[in-house]
């Protein structure tokens, strides 16, 4: 089984990542992880703590020569920041965050929750989704993660290719798939900053190249789509989750949701098999199963918890109103959001390929993908 752990706090002495299950003989460029790592502390609206950071991966076990070995993978992520021996407790929880539920759960200070409950250990995620996501690669899967509204403004992507999305993605400031339009949600951020607000918005994840037969119908833990609904939701501050149509699927007719089956027997060696599909409300899951057309997930995330003009909070210790405790935080974190759901999505669709193609080496996973592919394009 793939699958990974996170260790470490906000302002402690990094961030620790370790994959379990990564199947031997894959050649692993950290500069790829590096450069997901440098995405997710970028984005219009970040905060003061992006300039101090300057995130790199650091490899400490499961690797040879450059290698996979098939044994755990350790990753760190050090901590410029590090200070957390000096750091004082926080009086009054911040509506939004954990501070208030942790502390009383733990029986202990603030500083002990929100130090891990912090967004910063995302940055383990992110490292572990762009390692899986170099597994993925040689099956010709791809994923790409981008903003389609902050506050108010829906950003409309423009047609293109998968390619030309990745470019205007990293074209635009804002993450996404339309430069052009980033110029008001900058405009909206710059003034909730003077304001001391916050802003959210919603993010989407598009994987291609994805083969029939991903997940299961047989138990329900085991569906793909809620084993991504739930490493989605697990993100910081995200507050809903959608595949394909989602939500609008519940105000349709049976007839404008569900997707008519064509076959072309000119793809019958893509990962489609020849079945294709006029439209994908689905987004490529159907029964928890991966149906051979892209996997298409939206996420949720609120506004930034920390204000820099607090809401009404209580004093733990006397029990007085006072306004709630401020620590240095971000205006506007969506764009870094469409990269860490990203990677998150992509370890879950490896974790899906290891189970189904087998997990002890790249060259057994390549191997197995192909007799499937000619097998089931036989059928």
């Amino acid at each position: 089984m793939l699958r990974y752990w996170t260790a470490g706090e906000s302002h402690g002495r990094g961030i620790v990542a370790m994959v379990d299950g990564l199947p031997a003989g894959l050649e692993i460029d950290t500069g790829l992880i590096d450069a997901e790592l440098a995405r997710r502390q970028g984005g219009y609206g970040r905060g003061g703590r992006q300039r101090i950071e300057t995130d790199r991966v650091e490899l400490l076990s499961g690797i040879w020569r450059g290698r996979s070995l098939g044994s755990p993978v350790a990753m760190l992520v050090a901590n410029r920041d590090y200070k957390i021996e000096r750091m004082d407790d926080l009086e009054a929880p911040r509506p939004g965050h954990g501070d208030l539920a942790g502390a009383i759960k733990y029986l202990g200070p603030i500083r002990a929750i929100l130090e891990r409950a912090s967004a910063r250990e995302t940055a383990g995620r992110v490292a572990a989704g762009a390692l899986a996501r170099q597994l993925l690669a040689p099956l010709g899967i791809r994923a790409l993660g981008y903003v389609v509204a902050i506050g108010p403004h829906s950003l409309e992507p423009v047609a293109g290719t998968f390619d030309e999305h990745r470019a205007l993605r990293d074209e635009s400031e804002i993450y996404s798939l339309n430069p052009k339009q980033d110029g008001p949600v900058k405009s909206l951020i710059d003034k909730c900053q003077k304001q001391g607000d916050t802003l959210g918005g919603v993010v989407e994840v598009r994987v291609e190249g994805v083969p029939f037969g991903l997940g299961t119908h047989a138990q329900w833990d085991q569906k793909l789509d809620g084993r991504i609904a739930q490493a989605v939701m697990a993100v910081q501050a995200i507050k809903g989750v959608e595949i394909g149509l989602g939500f609008e699927a519940a105000r349709q007719p049976g007839s404008e949701v569900h997707d008519p089956i064509h076959y072309d027997a000119g793809q019958v060696k893509t990962n489609t098999l020849g079945f294709t599909r006029p439209t994908n409300h689905a987004g490529g899951l159907e029964a928890g199963m991966t149906n051979g057309q892209p996997i298409v997930v939206r996420a949720a995330k609120k506004p930034i918890s920390t204000l820099a003009h607090p809401l009404d909070s209580v004093n733990l210790k006397t029990k007085e109103l006072q306004k709630a405790s401020y620590e240095r935080s971000d205006v506007c974190a969506v764009p870094a959001a469409s990269v860490i759901i990203e990677n998150v999505v992509a370890f879950e669709v490896a974790r899906a390929v290891v189970e189904k193609f087998g997990g002890d080496s790249l060259d057994e996973i390549v191997a197995r993908w192909k007799l499937f592919q000619e097998m089931a394009g036989k059928r």
